[in-house]
């Protein structure tokens, strides 16, 4: 019995579609890879799932009884792929939902703390992007995302802003207790993408303090939530 060509197929781009995501993964968080070239792998094996599953359906009509034609496991295998990434894609887009594509959240969105220079070493422009602001203003998710107060003297909250930047595992890039600024960066686990922190610790004018906190991406264009949940975590952590 011969067997399907678009089985086969289906069966090849399936193979790829659940290996090249994986391997993405691997090669960035090990470093083998830039963060977007690990992702950009991990979403071209995602896409290439997507088609195996056109294929695969395909497939299995030209498999079916009487079409004497074989194949028909590797038609599953394209649907499969399929499948698995429709459900990552799924998974990954969850707490994304409903936000906009930005990657810069600040608590303080008329002067947010500005970055002194670039944290990476080029010549980015690390002014917060123009339009960003009103669309925190607008998302219903964002509206916690305040400047928290304390009772306590600046000098003793920013020592304890340094001391939760290091309990949290970030990496210290510089710090003024002079403006009461913290530069710090977060590498996530998986691709290894690096996002940098800006806290800033200022005098509420009654002798207590006011921390806000902002943070932002170094590569893409939304962040599905994860730079505002890195301030939530800051928080959370900082005591109170």
């Amino acid at each position: 019995m011969p067997r399907s060509k678009l089985a086969l197929v289906a069966g090849i781009f399936g193979a790829v579609g659940l290996f090249d995501p994986a391997l993405g993964a691997a090669l960035a968080h090990f470093g083998v890879l830039q963060p977007l070239g690990g992702f950009l792998l991990f979403a071209l094996g995602l896409l290439t799932a997507l088609i195996a599953g056109l294929l695969g359906l395909g497939a299995l009509y030209t498999t079916r009884a009487g079409s004497n034609r074989s194949g028909r496991a590797l038609a599953f295998v394209g649907v499969l792929a399929a499948v698995v990434a429709i459900g990552i894609v799924a998974i990954a887009r969850q707490p994304g939902a409903g936000l906009p594509s930005i990657n810069d959240i600040s608590t303080d969105l008329s002067d947010p703390p500005a970055f002194p220079s670039d944290p990476a070493g080029g010549d980015r422009d690390m002014s917060y992007p123009a339009g960003f602001a009103e669309q925190v203003k607008a998302t219903p998710a964002y509206q916690d995302l305040q400047p928290i107060r304390f009772p306590r003297p600046p000098a003793d909250v920013f020592a304890d802003a340094e001391d939760t930047v290091r309990r949290l595992d970030w990496e210290l890039a510089s710090t003024d207790p002079a403006t009461g600024t913290i530069v710090a960066s977060e590498t996530t686990k998986l691709f290894r993408f690096v996002d940098d922190v800006a806290i800033r610790v200022r005098d509420d004018g009654a002798g207590g303090s006011v921390v806000d906190v902002r943070s932002k991406s170094r590569d893409g264009q939304g962040d599905i939530g994860a730079n505002a949940a890195r301030i939530r975590r800051f928080f959370a952590a900082l005591p109170k």
